[in-house]
């Protein structure tokens, strides 16, 4: 069994990233410039936009981040997007999700201009990736392609299931495994809460991205020897032994599955690390974009 480090990987790319800031900057170009707009106080993505921040500072870019209150309406936080869509200092932003639910999300992400959704989440660039054209792709999706590409994972012909199928990571990645590229041309599975006979599925699966959002669903009775396993989730389970009264547990029960795995991520410093170095790839992106 050999781990997928997301950290080290990462952190790989993020010296590259800086690199290439220096020669743009060499260059006399103009240094990217990434946002976040985060609404409210959730813990979680406080965490997530100030790992983002720093990811920023890592690699030379320059970053803005905008703190909205609760009580923000919807047409303050369009009109704030729309400020941001014009601003051409601005490369690329991200709102960052959950949203207050008095705020329809789906509104939200279709004002955000295409060319600046670094997240990969407006249905312009959802769009152009099902056919396969330059955009940007969604964040912990692409991640996921460049951490198995860098491993060497072998894909093309291989039987791939992914569990859980939601717009952000389980449908586009049940898309970019299956497309015609270097990691991709595996035959695909998309399952989800109503699928049937799940354990025959995941089997005789050669890889399995899990992404559901249930702490240790994937258990070691659920695959064959020599998997390759993707652990997306992460989820917060009361542990008064840590400092900090919680421990962080995946959607894979680790150590049972590990035991048969060829290769598997770890939780945390998995999946969750290359989601932002994408985010920083996206933004380097769209400096070649304009």
């Amino acid at each position: 069994m050999e781990l997928l480090d997301g950290k080290k990987t990462s952190n790989d790319i993020k010296e590259e990233i800086a690199q290439k800031v220096i020669e743009l900057k060499n260059q006399g170009k103009k240094t990217p410039h990434l946002a976040a707009v985060i609404v409210g106080e959730n813990g979680a993505s406080l965490t997530y936009v100030n790992a983002k921040v720093k990811a920023c500072e890592k690699v030379g870019f320059e970053s803005t981040l905008i703190k909205l209150p609760t009580s923000v309406t919807e047409d303050e936080l369009l009109a704030k997007i729309t400020e941001l869509n014009t601003n051409e200092d601005i490369d690329g932003f991200i709102v960052q999700l959950p949203l207050p639910d008095h705020i329809d999300e789906h509104k939200v992400t279709l004002a955000i201009d295409p060319m600046k959704d670094v997240d990969g989440f407006h249905p312009e660039n959802l769009g152009r990736m099902m056919l396969n054209l330059p955009c940007f792709l969604p964040a912990t999706p692409a991640g996921i392609l460049e951490l198995l590409d860098r491993y060497n994972i072998e894909t093309s012909g291989k039987d791939c299931v992914v569990i859980g199928r939601s717009h952000i990571v389980g449908s586009p990645m049940s898309v970019l495994m299956a497309r015609n590229t270097k990691i991709g041309n595996c035959t695909v599975t998309l399952t989800h809460s109503r699928t049937q006979n799940l354990k025959e599925i995941t089997k005789r699966a050669d890889i399995v991205i899990v992404a559901l959002g249930k702490s240790e669903f994937l258990t070691a009775d659920m695959v064959k020897e020599g998997v390759v396993v993707v652990d997306v989730g992460i989820t917060r389970v009361k542990d008064e032994s840590k400092k900090s009264g919680f421990k962080l547990l995946g959607d894979v029960k680790f150590d049972e599955v590990a035991a048969k795995s060829s290769y598997i991520t770890p939780v945390p410093g998995g999946v969750g690390p290359m989601t932002i170095a994408s985010l920083m790839l996206n933004t380097l992106q769209a400096i070649d974009m304009k």
